[in-house]
């Protein structure tokens, strides 16, 4: 009985794989660590016209008024989900909305200073409305929504660690092409679900 050999180029396929599996691996890992310490926030219009998208952007200032200065002595997402459940009623107040605080996928967004890596988060979600017009998003806890920034002092990535802050916050390829592995390797997740 003779034992087949590996010819160079299916070596190099297997390495490939193995690479990609690995890549993948990580990269989940890592999205799941940081959106451990998140809470995103997502706006959603009640339609596209002028008027229900300018609605969108004052009732986003309305949420993030009552919310950053109740947020702003949270150590975890726990405490800040805690917070927001606590409140719930106040944020619904604020207008014709429905508010939800449940998991939510977010593809890979890039804002002005930091980009966040496709995948699930805990996300409150504020929907005015029928909900059928376009959205906004970001992240309420920690406070790094621009607004929210520019009403505080204090720094807002001090929630997460040094290697999370390093990953959202570093600008060019490198990151994208980090985050990009994300969203390849849930698309190919899915297919075998």
């Amino acid at each position: 009985m003779t034992r087949a050999k590996l010819r160079p180029w299916e070596i190099a396929l297997l390495l490939a794989l193995c690479m990609f599996f690995l890549s993948g691996i990580w990269a989940r890992r890592t999205q799941r660590d940081l959106a451990s310490g998140l809470v995103r926030l997502h706006v959603i219009a009640n339609s596209d016209s002028d008027a229900d998208q300018a609605e969108k952007l004052l009732m986003r200032d309305k949420v993030l008024d009552l919310l950053s200065p109740l947020l702003a002595g949270c150590e975890s997402r726990q405490e800040a989900s805690d917070v927001i459940l606590t409140h719930k009623a106040d944020l619904e107040a604020l207008g014709d909305v429905s508010v939800t605080l449940s998991t939510e996928y977010y593809p890979t967004r890039d804002y002005a200073s930091f980009s966040l890596p496709a995948g699930e988060y805990l996300s409150l979600r504020v929907i005015m409305g029928a909900g059928q017009g376009h959205n906004w998003w970001c992240v309420v806890f920690p406070p790094l929504c621009t607004e929210a920034l520019a009403q505080q002092d204090t720094d807002a990535f001090h929630i997460l660690d040094e290697g999370q802050q390093a990953l959202i916050t570093r600008s060019g390829a490198g990151t994208v092409l980090r985050f990009r592995l994300v969203e390849w390797w849930q698309a190919l997740a899915a297919l075998f679900r």
